[in-house]
């Protein structure tokens, strides 16, 4: 980590701090050939400690993550109605659907950050049929289905929790 003083628009403005992290590249990141580590870089105003900023810096990006979840994986994208009290209606179920979607994948997962339209698309349209044999229901699942290993021990997770709640 590596902080320089910046004064972005010339001299008569005011002088800001450059905070630089290098950070080795994730998988699946796009990079240029032969580069060996990634650089993000943020400028800011505020008093404090280079690392504590950063830190701060970070977390802040996981609530634009939630922000971007609510709007493009819930419905927060477009409201309905023109009326208010049905767009505040709305806004209140689909904030307790993203919160239960994200209690789901903490707890059933494990996962600490999945995309709602991912936990939708592998794990909530489930193409399986559901019988009942000696008063018991079987949860039948696709026989290639990809997660189908993951989706029966999330689900034993959550039978757990409600089982000892």
């Amino acid at each position: 980590m590596a902080e320089t003083t910046y004064r972005p628009f010339g001299k008569k403005a005011p002088v800001v701090r450059l905070i630089v992290r290098r950070v080795k590249p994730t998988p699946g990141s796009q990079l240029a050939l032969l580069v060996d580590w990634s650089y993000h870089g943020f400028v800011t105003d505020r008093e404090g400690g280079t690392v504590a900023l950063e830190a701060d810096h970070r977390r802040h990006a996981e609530v634009e993550n939630t922000i971007r979840d609510l709007k493009c994986g819930v419905g927060l994208n477009h409201f309905p109605s023109g009326r208010f009290g049905a767009n505040a209606a709305w806004l209140a179920l689909n904030v307790m659907a993203h919160n239960l979607a994200r209690w789901t994948s903490r707890l059933g997962l494990g996962e600490t950050l999945i995309a709602t339209d991912t936990l939708r698309r592998r794990y909530l349209r489930v193409p399986g049929r559901l019988t009942r044999s000696a008063r018991r229901l079987r949860l039948h699942l696709p026989r290639r289905w990809p997660w189908a290993e993951r989706f029966e021990s999330s689900l034993a997770n959550l039978r757990s929790v409600v089982l000892v709640t």
